[in-house]
């Protein structure tokens, strides 16, 4: 959000039960996040804008372009799972009542286990602490329901409904979402552009930053193809950490640059 600052205005989005967001709830679902995104952006005036989501915030992004289209000028999707079967075997389990109450309860072992398997899932050598930060942020419901949800969730017969521009990022090295899951996405949506970081795990921004936000940055100042014309080909290559919607603000077209930053 830094680097896409200096020339776009944008906003990070706390899901429910998340972060700094409300926790009284009766479910977390993904299509509660769905309609948070779709109420945020009517609260804050903004039509219509790119949205950008990382691990289940892709997933709920898509959903929004899928539910909501005049809301979404771009979507992308970072290391998201399109099925929720794609999920790894740990976090599938955690998404079960029983291991999401002993592991919540446990919280001190579950840090420990992340901090000793960190290497696996990001090079960054803060990813840790950051992990650390953001899970004392969690409720257990939240936790234990969004899981759930997301493990249950299947985009494939929505799919041929996005007809906006959209790319997904997957990391060769991701242990928390399969990295084949471009394959749906590039199967449902075939001018998809879909980027490819074999150095990088599920945390792509901070395994290839540089990279990460040049590839971002382009495909959202590209122009967008008017109706009827050819769509961009999918590259050969696939080209924000709790899950949540890094949702670019309205006004100026992002293509547009002026003295003050057009709204992403």
């Amino acid at each position: 959000m830094a680097y896409l600052g200096r020339y776009y205005r944008t906003y990070a989005l706390d899901f429910w039960g998340f972060g700094e967001s409300g926790t009284k709830r009766d479910t977390y679902a993904v299509q509660d996040f769905v309609s948070l995104v779709d109420q945020f952006m009517e609260q804050l005036g903004i039509n219509q804008a790119p949205l950008v989501g990382h691990s289940m915030g892709g997933t709920v992004s898509l959903s929004v372009a899928i539910k909501y289209p005049a809301r979404v000028r771009k979507v992308v999707v970072v290391g998201s799972p399109i099925v929720g079967s794609s999920l790894s075997l740990l976090l599938k389990l955690m998404g079960r009542r029983p291991i999401a109450f002993i592991t919540y309860n446990n919280m001190w072992a579950f840090k420990l286990g992340f901090r000793m398997m960190a290497p696996l899932f990001s090079r960054d050598r803060n990813w840790a602490n950051m992990m650390d930060r953001d899970v004392s942020r969690l409720t257990l419901e939240s936790f234990l329901m969004s899981i759930a949800s997301l493990r249950r969730t299947d985009l494939r017969p929505l799919l041929g409904q996005v007809k906006i521009p959209a790319m997904g990022m997957f990391g060769h090295r991701d242990i928390v979402v399969h990295p084949n899951q471009w394959k749906p996405m590039l199967e449902g949506i075939p001018h998809a552009r879909i980027e490819r970081f074999p150095d990088a795990g599920h945390f792509i921004m901070l395994d290839e930053p540089q990279r990460f936000m040049e590839t971002l940055r382009d495909f959202l100042d590209s122009p967008i193809a008017q109706p009827g014309s050819e769509q961009p080909a999918a590259t050969g290559r696939t080209a924000a950490s709790e899950p949540g919607a890094v949702v670019p603000g309205s006004g100026s077209p992002p293509s547009v640059k002026s003295s003050t930053p057009p709204a992403v």
